[in-house]
């Protein structure tokens, strides 16, 4: 997400933080409740008031403890960068339940290669979600939302491009969302 942060920062103020595991370079993930209150403590350290609109924005991880904080925290939307429903890959995990209980609207951003998220799986999985939800797919993405070279060639496009469609999307997600917190217009802040 550090890699989004000045892009996201047009569309609203942006606060970013890494897990314990992440800064004492340690490769295996906390557990679940570890994960989540720590993206708890950085959402209330990025908050200037519990009124202030905020949309919790991740990247793989990070989207999905996104997701388990919003259904304890208030937040006024959800932003998931290739969002990891196959744990480890594997379409018998899938990482579902979360989102089933969602209630707060979210935009998932993804990849036609992301392994972690076959885009079949996914909309199997949103359309029995409660939740207002959106999908903008990066033809060509990975994970990481990366168009390979060759396929960047043929679209006749850049990286560049790419992400600015997907920073078009976030964009229009949020003034969407937006319109529904008065005051707040697109600019709303977010915490990745």
């Amino acid at each position: 997400m550090r890699a989004w942060k000045n892009k996201l920062s047009t569309v609203g103020e942006v606060e970013t933080f890494d897990y314990a595991y992440m800064q004492e370079r340690r490769r295996r993930p906390d557990p679940l409740p570890l994960l989540v209150a720590a993206h708890r403590e950085a959402l209330h350290r990025a908050r200037k008031s519990d009124d202030q609109p905020t949309i919790l924005v991740g990247k793989s991880m990070g989207g999905r403890i996104g997701c388990h904080v919003s259904l304890e925290q208030p937040v006024n939307a959800l932003v998931c960068f290739g969002y990891p429903l196959c744990g480890g890959g594997d379409p018998q995990r899938l990482r579902d339940k979360v989102l089933r209980d969602l209630r707060t609207p979210v935009l998932f951003v993804q990849g036609t290669r992301d392994t972690l998220c076959p885009l079949e799986l996914l909309n199997n999985v949103r359309r029995e979600m409660k939740a207002e939800n959106f999908l903008h797919v990066v033809e060509g993405g990975d994970h990481s939302l990366l168009v390979g070279k060759r396929q960047l060639q043929t679209a006749n496009q850049t990286q560049d491009e790419v992400d600015q469609g997907v920073l078009d999307a976030v964009a229009k997600f949020l003034q969407l969302k937006g319109s529904q917190f008065p005051g707040c217009g697109g600019g709303l802040p977010s915490v990745s």
